[in-house]
């Protein structure tokens, strides 16, 4: 079957948070009262992490299936056959699968992080986080009354990110470090780590004794070419490793509000389910058949997807190459979102995001408040949209900046 993905879906009064919570999320305008020269229909809209493309056809029959069964009461994953599609979908994949006995499940990786850093640093303990880093991964540190190590990423002229491994070595050293939050691939920059990096983290983890919680979310939106390892393979006997995946981000249907938690150390997993079991552990029977039939059915649906954003990439790169050329762009080897640094040309503008709203009409997210470190002047850009929309998104984002610049 061939997927449009050029097809453009309205959005609108469907209480999307895309839509209709831009303002609070990004600008805290909770009120509405932020006036722009643009109306909110007007935006193009480039910043939250979900897509523009309808679901995978699949996964609606099978929600739609479900329905059909019409009693949505208390659920849990008691079936065998998710755990069967999970683990085919992770062996084709990666060549990995998980012990059913270590799969917990979450209302998110967000929620679980929240939780987790609940149950594995006091107080006085510290988790490193590599940066910049979606912002979520310091959310829960601050919520928590916890502290964090901000081990800065490295890039080079051409725009390659790298892991300073003597400072993260450094930061590993200190008795209060207890965990390490890792993201492969990583947001926002979209690396696939390589084994030989996975490695050496893992060497550093394994020597200093940390707890390593491995977000790999993004697992699934690669460059075509491009092959992810899940950290647990590369540590597969290293009890306090916790890995996090979703099929929420790469068939779009984050609100369906579903992850599997792999918790291998059976007494933080007994502490996790307890924890989490006045809510979490009961999860929508909807989110439950649409991610079985994301890994039975959602293969092809995917793969033309990874296309067409392999072709929404190369248009940014020749974009940027073209009009606005100071600007070091690499195409990363992960995620729908492009990590871009706008310094050459809007070093001297201290909120970018405001910025765009307010010269280009164009919502996006960008520098330190939102990606907690490392990233001042960088903006992320969704591209998961018809080529159409973004080509308008970048029209307004050229001509703001060279207006800007003139």
């Amino acid at each position: 079957m061939k997927y449009n993905f050029d097809e453009i879906v309205d959005r609108y009064h469907t209480n999307a948070l895309n839509t209709d919570g831009f303002r609070g999320y990004i600008f805290h305008d909770f009120e509405g009262k932020k006036v722009f020269p643009f109306k909110d229909d007007e935006f193009v809209r480039m910043w939250v992490a979900d897509m523009e493309f309808a679901m995978c056809p699949d996964i609606l029959q099978a929600i739609k299936d479900r329905v059909d069964k019409r009693i949505i009461g208390y659920s849990q994953v008691f079936e065998p056959s998710f755990y069967e599609a999970y683990n085919a979908w992770n062996e084709k994949m990666y060549g990995w699968t998980y012990p059913k006995e270590e799969i917990c499940f979450s209302l998110g990786i967000i929620p679980a992080l929240y939780e987790l850093v609940e149950l594995l640093l006091t107080d006085h303990e510290y988790a490193i986080i590599n940066t910049p880093a979606y912002g979520y991964f310091q959310h829960p540190i601050d919520a928590k009354h916890k502290h964090a190590i901000h081990n800065k990423l490295v890039r080079d002229s051409d725009g390659h990110w790298s892991i300073d491994f003597d400072a993260l070595e450094k930061d590993a050293e200190s008795p209060m470090v207890k965990l390490l939050i890792w993201c492969n691939p990583q947001n926002p920059t979209g690396r696939v780590w390589t084994e030989e990096e996975l490695k050496r983290v893992a060497a550093i983890v394994e020597k200093h004794n940390l707890w390593i919680i491995s977000d790999e979310i993004h697992c699934d939106i690669l460059r075509q070419g491009v092959h992810h390892i899940p950290m647990a393979k590369v540590m597969p006997d290293y009890p306090k490793l916790i890995t996090c995946t979703s099929a929420s981000k790469c068939f779009n249907m984050a609100g369906m509000m579903f992850a599997e938690i792999i918790i291998r150390d059976p007494q933080l997993r007994q502490h996790f389910i307890d924890y989490t079991d006045s809510y979490a552990m009961n999860v929508n029977p909807l989110s439950i058949a649409a991610h079985q039939a994301a890994y039975e059915h959602g293969a092809e649906w995917l793969d033309q997807m990874k296309t067409y954003l392999d072709g929404n990439f190369q248009l940014v790169k020749e974009t940027f190459a073209k009009e606005l050329p100071k600007i070091t762009f690499q195409i990363p080897e992960a995620t729908y979102l492009a990590w871009v640094d706008m310094n050459a040309y809007l070093g001297d503008v201290e909120n970018i995001p405001d910025f765009m709203a307010n010269k280009a009409g164009v919502l996006l997210e960008g520098g330190d408040a939102l990606f907690v470190d490392n990233a001042q002047g960088f903006i992320r850009l969704n591209l998961a949209m018809p080529r159409a929309i973004l080509q308008k998104g970048l029209d307004r984002i050229v001509k703001a900046v060279r207006e800007h610049i003139a």
